[in-house]
């Protein structure tokens, strides 16, 4: 393999890389590679980075996306589970960018609580399409030096982080992401730009910090309240509260106090309404996943 400092990896390279290093991507991981240098480069542009800025990549694979941070000019930690990929990284950011500031976690995102080095302000990553809700929330949640994020997720998770109180799509997700940050879909992304070529679309959604809502419920109280009020989502909002208040009665009570109609469903509201309600709701339950 010949590498080329200061380019980023082709479908040939990127084959080559995986063939010598025995991978074979798997649905399990959710592996997916992008060989395309043009879209690495859109998405890099799209995420507004800084010079310097301290990124953190999640997933980073054979390095396709960490190149053409690198090439921005970004300092880049990148979270990999694989020790295989993570051990290839560090030598492919070497041979394409020797002189770049990057450092390689080998972890489960799900587990890292602590990054090394400066805390990074934005996120920007290809996430593994089985875990990338969950991981997105979690590194919400953990590390609030973010001030942006970028991901490329299934088209269908784009829509649903992205969407807004009373559409088709908002649920569980759209609620949980409002509660940190502002989405939107930013594009889409051709199946074509992967190896292997997945069978779903994909799509990049942006998210900008922001306040919570200002309440006096705690984040883990709000979104139980949330994840109840979806949990069916043709019940009213009167009949999905009653596990959580203790029954009917409490729960409609709770709604009333909060200034939300108990005959309302939960994709009605937005965060900010699903924080009023946790006020006046008597939780039983503890704290709950992101």
């Amino acid at each position: 393999m010949t590498n080329t400092p200061g380019a980023l990896l082709g479908p040939a390279e990127i084959r080559e890389l995986a063939g010598r290093l025995g991978v074979r991507p798997t649905k399990t991981l959710g592996q997916n590679f992008v060989h395309d240098g043009g879209t690495v480069r859109k998405i890099v542009r799209a995420a507004r980075l800084r010079p310097g800025e301290r990124v953190v990549e999640i997933g980073p694979g054979l390095g396709s996306l960490t190149l053409g941070l690198l090439e921005a000019g970004c300092s880049v930690v990148a979270v990999e589970i694989d020790p295989v990929l993570a051990g290839q990284i560090a030598d492919t950011v070497r041979a394409h960018a020797p002189e770049a500031d990057f450092e390689v976690v080998t972890a489960d995102a799900l587990e890292v609580r602590e990054l090394p080095g400066e805390a990074p302000t934005a996120l920007v990553a290809n996430l593994p399409y089985n875990v990338a809700v969950p991981v997105l929330l979690t590194f919400l949640e953990r590390f609030d030096s973010l001030e942006r994020v970028l991901v490329m997720v299934q088209a269908e998770v784009a829509d649903r982080l992205a969407a807004p109180p009373g559409s088709r799509t908002y649920g569980v997700p759209s609620a949980k992401a409002a509660w940190y940050a502002a989405a939107h879909r930013s594009f889409d992304v051709s199946r074509h730009v992967f190896w292997p070529v997945p069978n779903v679309d994909s799509a990049l959604v942006a998210l900008e910090r922001r306040d919570p809502p200002s309440t006096t419920a705690t984040r883990e109280e709000v979104f139980a309240v949330v994840d109840a009020a979806f949990a069916q989502r043709r019940k009213t909002l009167r009949a999905a509260l009653s596990g959580l208040c203790g029954s009917g009665p409490a729960a409609e009570e709770a709604l009333r106090a909060a200034g939300v109609d108990p005959g309302l469903r939960g994709e009605r509201l937005g965060i900010a309404d699903f924080a009023r309600i946790a006020e006046h709701v008597p939780l039983r339950a503890g704290t709950v996943d992101t």
